[in-house]
């Protein structure tokens, strides 16, 4: 009966999400298998889902569709039987006091509201999940460093970081491989910068992967009955990103799920080695399944 109403609840949230979209929307969800190919059923995928412990829902920050495909998959895994929670790469570690109090109910909007410009931008995108997690009281969890470490490493690279601060951050190893390299190149759109200093970037990333995972892998080892839904840039949660930064810490069952993106991942590209399963959408030009 629960996951009867679960999945009603996916269904509906989807349903009105496609009434405000363009007439070439497609009316329901279409998830693609990243090894098969092959589309498989809203049952299916959420079934898959329900047996993993931690899931990881890319996105395009500004891109109000992949932030209600997330939520439907939020309120589809809110299972009383093991409670949920929420890893956010929007949110600083140093702001969880914030995030308590918000999804409690005891900090008010404009309180919040400045924590939150502080830490992310953007509020209207994300405003029904943050919304969702204080009416339902589910817990929101800051996976993110500061800014300014990352930004140092992208300008600098992390052997230029200070031996304190290299200690601090665990004395991460920021080895870039080529396919990592050819991933971010794919996920940013060819953007990044070049040469030494694409290389720095890229060891950002790899720092703020690293760190995140330490943070999801800390909370799960204290909340041993959770289940963790984790939203991030699309560049952060496929498989190369922080599910290995995880694994390399423990071992944890986990599945990808990335928008498609035209151009960068689709249903042309994808493969197991980025993700499990596609969720397929309309890009601006109207291209569609």
């Amino acid at each position: 009966m629960k996951r009867a109403l679960l999945f009603g609840i996916f269904s509906v949230t989807l349903l009105l999400w496609s009434l405000g979209r363009p007439a070439a929307a497609l009316a329901h969800p279409h998830i693609l298998d990243a090894d098969t190919r092959q589309e498989v059923s809203i049952a299916e995928f959420l079934e898959d889902l329900r047996q993993t412990r931690v899931v990881f829902v890319g996105e395009l920050h500004d891109h109000v569709g992949h932030h209600a495909a997330q939520l439907a998959i939020i309120e589809a895994l809110a299972d009383d039987d093991r409670p949920l929670v929420i890893g956010l790469e929007m949110f600083r570690r140093d702001s969880q006091e914030a995030l308590d109090r918000w999804t409690s109910g005891d900090m008010s909007f404009l309180d919040f509201i400045e924590v939150y410009n502080d830490n992310w931008s953007m509020w209207e995108a994300y405003r029904q999940i943050f919304n969702y997690a204080r009416q339902e009281d589910v817990p929101m969890v800051g996976l993110n460093i500061p800014r300014r470490v990352t930004a140092q490493v992208s300008r600098r690279g992390f052997a230029r970081l200070p031996a304190e601060q290299q200690r601090e951050l665990g004395n991460v190893e920021c080895e870039v491989s080529p396919l990592y390299e050819k991933y971010i190149r794919q996920a940013l759109g060819g953007h990044g910068g070049h040469g030494q200093q694409f290389l720095y970037f890229c060891e950002a990333q790899i720092l703020w992967d690293t760190v995140m995972a330490r943070h999801i892998v800390e909370y799960l080892e204290q909340n041993p009955e959770a289940r963790m839904v984790v939203l991030a840039g699309s560049a952060h949660a496929w498989k190369h990103g922080i599910p290995t930064r995880m694994l390399q810490l423990a071992e944890i069952d986990y599945r990808v799920v990335l928008p498609e993106v035209v151009g960068r991942i689709d249903r042309r590209n994808v493969n197991a080695q980025l993700a499990d399963y596609l969720w397929l959408d309309v890009d601006d030009a109207g291209w569609q399944f």
